[in-house]
């Protein structure tokens, strides 16, 4: 899944939390910036989930990033800017961790185990 982060000057930890549910990095704006905040009119081609960092975001700006989300049919969660407030957001938008110890884990395979019957 591509995501696009708004908000938050550095990401820390966050790709890991992400790569961790399976979700890229297709873009990152600071938000912090005049020309982030209004210049875009649409959200980048590929994105399926919108993540608002509020700690770092005025409510124009999130509103403006909510209603492209809207209008494009896209996810978005808002948040704070760390690991846990993150983990906590995407868990309750229905989003698990990848286990890539779990015997049930799929990553890097074509297809799912299947199960004897």
């Amino acid at each position: 899944m591509n995501a696009m982060l708004v908000g938050a000057d550095t990401l820390g930890n966050i790709p890991g939390v992400l790569e961790s549910f399976g979700i890229n990095i297709h873009k990152h704006l600071s938000g912090r910036n005049s020309s982030h905040q209004r210049k875009l009119d649409r959200l980048p081609a590929g994105t399926e989930l919108l993540i608002l960092f509020t700690d770092f975001l005025g409510h124009n700006v999130m509103k403006h990033f909510r209603q492209l989300a809207n209008e494009e049919n896209v996810r978005f969660i808002a948040c704070r800017r760390s690991v846990c407030s993150l983990k906590q957001s995407l868990q309750c938008a229905g989003m698990a961790e990848q286990c890539a110890s779990c015997p049930n884990a799929c990553a890097g395979r074509e297809q799912p185990l299947r199960r004897k019957h």
